[in-house]
């Protein structure tokens, strides 16, 4: 790696980046339901309640009782009918049962038929996301080219420094390949 201020600041960038990308694949990922019960799939989820719109997870506590069964605390009880109807207008494919003192979420075992549809809708997720990466990298390739067309770089140091942004890319593309097939398994796991 070259001395060069503002190539340091630009690989920088670029590792934030593509942290980023992985970390939203992985955040839109846990909003894709699988057959377990995972709390993350409520976050999206905004409640009508006092005059104004808020997040579910922060009107009381969800937890999940076992694999398939979540289930929600509120701290204002006269919330329940609002978190029901939320829940339900969420397209989330859950219906809620509502005891009076909380909600409860059961995860219906998924058919194979859901599951590939599912693990499609992965992939063409993580399909997203490498495209980003590598607009990330032909971002990052575009400074260094203007760098070199403006002087401030030798032909060796653009060559290098291209080198180390490959570098970088291919090993956040291995984390996000991971990420991609950790999902899938989970979604074809019984």
């Amino acid at each position: 790696m070259i001395e060069n201020e503002k190539v340091e600041e630009m690989m920088m960038e670029l590792e934030e980046k593509a942290s980023n990308t992985i970390d939203a694949l992985e955040n839109e990922y846990g909003a894709l339901r699988t057959g377990r019960a995972n709390p993350r799939i409520l976050d999206r989820i905004e409640v009508e309640a006092y005059g104004g719109m808020s997040k579910l997870i922060e009107l009381g506590n969800v937890s999940a009782l076992d694999a398939r069964c979540l289930q929600i605390n509120l701290w204002d009880k006269s919330l329940l009918k609002a978190v029901e109807k939320a829940i339900l207008q969420s397209n989330i494919g859950l219906t809620p049962t509502n005891d009076g003192q909380v909600i409860r979420l059961v995860f219906p075992v998924m058919t194979e038929e859901r599951r590939k549809e599912l693990v499609k809708q992965a992939k063409k997720m993580g399909e997203d996301s490498k495209v980003a990466m590598r607009n990330h990298r032909r971002e990052a390739m575009e400074i260094i080219k203007k760098m070199k067309t403006a002087k401030e770089l030798s032909e060796d140091e653009a060559s290098g420094c291209e080198a180390d942004i490959e570098k970088t890319v291919s090993g956040y593309m291995t984390k996000l390949e991971a990420v991609i097939a950790a999902k899938e398994k989970e979604l074809m796991s019984i």
